[in-house]
């Protein structure tokens, strides 16, 4: 099957570059165009919409902190990046939502260790495989020991 846009969704950790590389490979090979997504899980999602303070800075915060990250990350590609987004929401919910929106053939993520996008390789990796409107390619990331 030819790729013809691909999703890159990353968590911005520094494996995130791994992932990247493996998707601006695909793009090389298949002409594809590239898209980053990157899904801040709002806090109001991640604790049942019962969150007692005002969360209105920290989640700024976060959008600011993950355009300078997505932009650090794009500066590190081989490959010109057609789009970047930065969503908040569920991390599954939001994939699905923008690989629908993009019209993409695939959906690439990262699979590693207890952190970051090791979320949706647990519980949410079965809705996002099960789920997804196109294929979906988890790259194993082994985190560098120092």
């Amino acid at each position: 099957m030819m790729y013809n846009r691909i999703l890159l969704a990353v968590d911005l950790t520094d494996e995130s570059i791994k992932v990247a590389n493996k998707a601006v490979a695909l793009c090389k090979a298949t002409g594809a165009e590239l898209t980053i997504l990157h899904v801040i899980e709002s806090l109001n999602y991640a604790y049942g919409g019962d969150v007692p303070i005002d969360i209105t800075d920290i989640q700024a915060q976060l959008q600011e902190t993950a355009k300078e990250r997505i932009s650090i990350l794009e500066a590190q590609l081989d490959v010109p990046v057609q789009e970047s987004c930065i969503t908040q929401g569920g991390i599954e919910s939001e994939i699905h939502r923008i690989a629908e929106e993009k019209r993409v053939d695939l959906i690439v993520v990262g699979s590693h260790g207890r952190h970051g996008l090791a979320l949706l390789l647990g519980s949410t990796a079965n809705g996002v495989l099960h789920g997804a409107p196109c294929d979906v390619l988890a790259v194993k990331v082994v985190k560098d020991k120092d």
